[in-house]
């Protein structure tokens, strides 16, 4: 390890642009996550266009910020309202909400601030030891292991990202599409450009992102306008009893320390994300526990086990991006495009080319978590009136900032078109529950995608036998096919138990 590199990177994390950067994501993430139905992908893909004037430290450690702001004040809804920021919250709503409604609100609320934070802190040291070795291993690899990686990634996440395989595989193949518009990476000839210079660099990434995530999801919350909130919300109270003591806190340690090994397991693995991970940790602490029926009544361990791994989740996933440049959930996925924004490539070469970097976001990440502690134990009372927003608010206010964000692009009227072309698209997949976060990943590793297999076919001059001298190529291939026909077994037997079910009347 460079420890003149780390010691630059943790001078760096601790000026005053930092802290205000850091801060400003975090405090921006808390506020998007007590709002019900905007999830830490919208708040990312509209957050991306306020660093175009940032350095590359603070735009990314911003970005990361506001996903652990998200992830935490999604918390806040999810037990003062019983209605989840995103649906990883969901699994924390189970005791926080009667855990709330039976006095104890505060008391809820701190126990999930408090895994939150030392989920995260646990996974991003995770993350550091882990991902700068596997960054090292990665540099090894040539252009026939990082093809069949790459090809595995699309079909593992395209298989658990929904529950039909074709339904995944059909979102990948529109991505890997629409991913392929603009120069060609080896000839420098025009692809589908249609004759619009616009289009010469590929499909704007912001319209993407903007369009599939936040615009769309306007279009379903205001389908959802007659849900009545304030029934159902619960008001915090001035009652000094309220509050985390020493014997709940030590109750949760070793839920927390669960919660944070699940969170970490299934962030580092492409495609699952934090839901798969609450749940799971929700699960095993129910099934480890000698009270399993004290649980959905306001178990505090109920609350740690879910916050925990799903703020555990966001480092985790940042293992495959800066190992091997392959997203492991949404939000990773659009941090590539922040990346590419500042003219940074992603992945091992990161850790070659900008090892400085690399730290910093480390030392950032750490700085991060602090702030998120600070704000969320201050802010309680602020936070939980912002659980009162009405609706017909914020979805105005969200879809203004999705507009002046693709303008900011310089694309103008051409990108607002291509912005509500997005926008219908993203609408009409979650409708039919199509999954764009297979879309949206193999959007974005479709350029990386083709230039690794172009590059494997000119070298090997179209012999495949030469796979044979690439194990580590061959195996994925191997992962890759077995992967595929699971998926494919499990939906045929998915759809016919479906059919087999009694229909009721």
């Amino acid at each position: 390890m460079d420890f003149s590199a780390v010691g630059a990177a943790a001078a760096e994390a601790l000026t005053l642009a930092s802290f205000i950067g850091i801060g400003g994501g975090v405090l921006l993430g808390y506020i998007v996550g007590v709002i019900p139905g905007l999830s830490r992908s919208v708040a990312i893909s509209i957050a991306i266009p306020m660093t175009f004037y940032m350095s590359p430290f603070i735009a990314i450690s911003f970005l990361i910020g506001l996903s652990k702001g998200t992830a935490a004040g999604s918390a806040v809804s999810a037990i003062l309202l019983n209605a989840p920021g995103e649906a990883s919250s969901a699994a924390t709503s189970l005791d926080g909400y009667p855990m709330a409604k039976q006095g104890k609100p505060k008391t809820a609320l701190q126990v999930g601030l408090i895994a939150s934070v030392l989920g995260d802190i646990l996974a991003t040291i995770i993350l550091i030891f882990v991902a700068i070795p596997f960054a090292r291993v990665a540099l090894l690899f040539g252009p026939y292991e990082m093809a069949a990686i790459l090809a595995f990634a699309l079909v593992f996440i395209a298989g658990l990202s929904s529950g039909n395989v074709f339904k995944g595989l059909a979102a990948g193949g529109l991505g890997i599409f629409l991913g392929t518009i603009g120069l060609d990476n080896q000839t420098g000839l025009p692809r589908l450009t249609f004759g619009y210079t616009e289009l010469m660099d590929g499909m704007p990434l912001i319209a993407v992102a903007i369009g599939t995530l936040a615009l769309s999801e306007m279009f379903v919350q205001s389908e959802k306008l007659r849900y009545d909130r304030e029934n159902m919300s619960v008001a915090l109270q001035k009652d000094t009893s309220d509050r985390i003591t020493w014997p709940i806190f030590k109750k949760i340690v070793p839920t927390i320390l669960r919660g944070t090994g699940v969170g970490t397991f299934v962030g580092a693995l492409p495609g699952l994300g934090p839901s798969v991970g609450s749940f799971m940790s929700y699960g095993m602490t129910v099934k480890a526990a000698k009270d399993p029926e004290s649980f959905g009544k306001g178990n505090p361990k109920g609350i740690a086990a879910a916050e925990s791994a799903d703020n555990a989740v966001i480092p985790a996933a940042l293992i495959p991006l800066f190992g091997l440049g392959i997203p492991g959930n949404v939000s990773a996925a659009l941090l590539i495009g922040a990346f590419a924004i500042h003219g940074i490539t992603v992945g091992p070469l990161l850790l070659r080319d900008n090892p400085e970097l690399l730290y910093s976001i480390f030392a950032g990440m750490i700085l991060a978590s602090l702030i998120m502690l600070v704000l969320g134990w201050y802010g309680l009372m602020f936070f939980a009136q912002i659980t009162r927003v009405p609706p017909h608010v914020v979805i105005p206010i969200v879809i203004f900032f999705c507009l002046a964000g693709m303008m900011l692009q310089g694309y103008g009227t051409f990108g607002l078109v291509i912005l509500m072309g997005f926008a219908l698209l993203g609408y009409l997949m979650k409708k039919y529950d199509y999954s764009f976060v297979t879309f949206l990943v193999a959007f974005i590793i479709t350029p990386m995608l083709e230039l690794n297999l172009r590059q494997s076919i000119i070298l090997s001059r179209g012999n495949w036998e030469i796979l044979l001298n690439r194990p580590i190529a061959l195996f994925f291939i191997a992962c890759t096919a077995i992967a595929l026909i699971t998926l494919i077994i499990r939906t045929f037997r998915t759809d016919k138990a479906a059919a087999g079910a009694p229909t009721s009347e």
